[in-house]
């Protein structure tokens, strides 16, 4: 089954099907790069909320139609972060990057479903982040990413400065970030920003065999897995190993976890439920 055949009726802007497991997230304003609006941010947050909550849902993919992966925030038509009166005062802005762009990065960090990043085209500013927060970014040999907040005389956003570092070092992240220069999928690869690079035509069917492989898998153990990774990357040893024992305690009550010892034994392949 195609994963567009069933579309949302609610927001034509982001498409969404859920087919054998996996909830797949499809930006479709191509003529715009898929740059996001405010309206498809609130949704597709709420599409990731869903995701965490519903057991039928074991893994998600964001990924997008067109040329373009996602061009940034569109900010036309967005709150100006004013007040009523039109003026605007301290605090406003920092308000409205933190119900914004911080809000999407974090829904993402936080989705308790594993996350893949399809990347299919140019990835550039709030786009590049909203693909580095993914938990597994795979890309398209003919994609770029842009830190393009340089270019515009503007700080970085959407957690940025706090993403890159960790994944490439602080001064490969300054080089990006000083420069804004465009980064070709292969030097991604190797820098180690991303995944996989693949061929363009194989992207989707890539994204959909990695995406199935995780809908099969234990979810409850992945979300704890994915939050035993991501609080790390702030926690000290100390920190990091009590929640490593809290985690294995948890998660040796699910079914899945059973069924992951008993087939051991049994020697046979585990059936997981995502329970």
């Amino acid at each position: 089954m195609d994963p567009l055949d069933s579309l949302d009726p609610l927001d034509s802007l982001v498409l969404h099907a859920t087919d054998n497991g996996v909830s797949w997230i499809t930006l479709n304003r191509p003529d715009a790069m898929n740059a996001v609006t405010w309206d498809q941010r609130e949704r597709i947050i709420a599409l990731l909320a869903e995701a965490s909550a519903d057991p039928g849902v074991r893994a998600v993919v964001i990924t997008a139609t067109g040329r373009g992966f996602c061009a940034g925030a569109d900010l036309r038509g967005a709150p100006t972060g004013a007040t009523p009166g039109g003026e605007r005062v301290a605090g406003d802005i920092a308000r409205t990057i933190r119900q914004g762009a911080q809000r999407l990065i974090t829904a993402v960090l936080d989705c308790e479903k594993p996350v893949i990043a399809a990347v299919n085209g140019t990835a550039a500013g709030l786009g590049a982040h909203l693909a580095l927060a993914c938990d597994l970014v795979l890309v398209a040999e003919s994609a770029r990413f842009i830190e393009v907040f340089v270019r515009r005389g503007l700080v970085p956003d959407g957690g940025g400065a706090y993403l890159l570092p960790r994944l490439v070092g602080p001064q490969r992240a300054k080089e990006l970030m000083f420069f804004g220069d465009a980064l070709a999928a292969a030097d991604a690869e190797r820098m180690g920003l991303v995944n996989r690079v693949v061929a363009d035509g194989e992207l989707a069917a890539t994204a959909k065999e990695w995406a199935e492989r995780l809908a099969a898998g234990p979810t409850r153990a992945l979300a704890l897995t994915k939050h035993l990774v991501n609080a790390s990357l702030d926690a000290d040893r100390t920190s990091a190993l009590a929640a490593e024992a809290w985690a294995q305690e948890i998660n040796m009550s699910t079914r899945d976890a059973n069924e992951g010892v008993a087939s051991f034994v049994e020697r046979r392949t585990p059936k997981y439920r995502g329970l």
